[in-house]
């Protein structure tokens, strides 16, 4: 539907139902639609507009703060997004995980092979890496962008919730990452397809694009646990017989499946099918520690003047993002939305029992639950709308020339 399409004046608003129920799909056998519809075209202009805004930003950047102050001849555009973690991406998809020894080298098998691979397969086409990288999220923030508006659009039909959801999103504080050559748009581009299959209880491909966020990162085993919440939830529902029902649930041990294999890939070059934790302990201090902990630990990081202000600013965002998921997860509970709660519980979960938090903020982009919230929260009090892009886009502005001029941005 168009997203400047108001609700029909001779019908009583439809509410958001709080309990999880599945939606039959417009497509016959319930098959997630494929062609894009009039809604679906505008969620793409929006994300092409965004798209401009972020590179307008790096050309900005890149003649407004270069790396010297006394900088006659700027850096080429595409060395705004060539900060932090693309390094370890590009140094996967280009040399693999052990170009030397096990054990020695920069941890980078902390990273899930999942965008590497991706990125090597596109190279072969674009032999630019930063490019191929740069497009590879392009295409899955586009795709994202559908799957969002289409998910938001099952919580209130016949709403502008959709394109709400979709531009909340890419305007959020970090929709920078979005934009690089990271792995939360193909995260993005694999999960939420993955959800509104299962919303539609196509179950076979919703598990097998569960699989393939897994394979990009370790949140595609928190979205694999959320689906069996929902296929529970769903159960009464089911008309089929108990044959069809254990096939389902079948299928929803493929992310699972997935996770393993790179588990065993470790076993087998290492030894040891946790080294991507253990990674991520040597390298980004995420060692276990109760939440209490943790929270304060990131609380004296952030204000107690041991860090330089850039970095402290940086904890300071985290402690506010992991405030932020604590609300979302009361109110899913109260709404009893389990499978979303479950998903938000243990990204929590994973993000707050580390040494200090990091990267919390950034992990709000794989929030859909809360960009849906946000959504139909906007459409029922009008000021949402207006007070959220007020606040978000002064934010979203500095985190995008953060990042783009190589500070640390989350």
């Amino acid at each position: 539907m168009p997203l400047s399409a108001p609700p029909s004046p001779r019908r009583a608003p439809v509410r958001a139902d709080p309990v999880v129920r599945p939606v039959r799909a417009e497509a016959p056998s319930g098959a997630v639609p494929s062609r894009l519809r009039p809604a679906d075209r505008e969620v793409l202009w929006l994300y092409l507009l965004t798209r401009v805004a972020v590179w307008t930003t790096a050309y900005c950047t890149r003649w407004l703060f270069p790396a010297s102050g006394d900088a006659r001849v700027p850096e080429p555009v595409l060395a705004s997004f060539e900060h932090w973690d693309w390094g370890h991406f590009l140094n996967i998809a280009r040399d693999g995980y052990f170009p030397g020894e096990p054990g020695e080298g920069d941890n980078r098998e902390a990273f899930f092979p999942g965008l590497p691979l991706v990125l090597r397969a596109v190279h072969v086409l674009v032999p630019h890496w930063t490019a191929a990288g740069l497009l590879v999220s392009f295409v899955a923030g586009a795709v994202a962008a559908v799957a969002l508006a289409r998910i938001a659009a099952l919580h209130l039909p016949g709403s502008r919730a959709g394109g709400r959801a979709v531009l909340f999103l890419l305007v959020s504080p970090c929709a920078v990452f979005l934009a690089a050559g990271y792995s939360e748009a193909l995260f993005l581009a694999l999960a939420l397809p993955a959800w509104l299959a299962a919303r539609r209880q196509r179950w076979l491909l919703a598990s097998v694009l569960a699989a393939g966020a897994t394979t990009v990162r370790i949140s595609g085993l928190f979205l694999a646990a959320a689906l069996v919440v929902l296929f529970l939830t769903t159960l009464t529902t089911r008309r089929d017989e108990g044959a069809g029902r254990k096939r389902d649930a079948a299928w929803l041990v493929l992310p699972g499946l997935s996770a393993l294999l790179y588990f065993g890939y470790l076993y087998g070059r290492t030894g040891d099918p946790m080294a991507w934790k253990h990674a991520q302990e040597r390298g980004w201090y995420r060692r276990f520690r109760v939440p209490w902990e943790a929270w304060s630990q990131t609380w004296h990081e952030a204000f107690d003047h041991t860090q330089a202000t850039g970095y402290a600013a940086q904890f300071q965002a985290d402690l506010l993002a992991m405030v932020l998921g604590l609300v979302l997860l009361a109110v899913l509970v109260v709404r009893r939305r389990w499978p979303e709660a479950v998903y938000i519980a243990l990204t929590l979960w994973a993000l707050g029992t580390s040494y200090w938090y990091m990267s919390v903020a950034r992990s709000t982009l794989l929030w859909w639950p809360l960009w849906v919230g946000l959504a139909v929260w906007s459409v029922r009090r009008r000021w949402v709308a207006l007070a959220y892009l007020c606040l978000v886009a002064p934010l979203s502005t500095v985190l995008a020339v953060t990042f783009m001029s190589g500070r640390w941005a989350g």
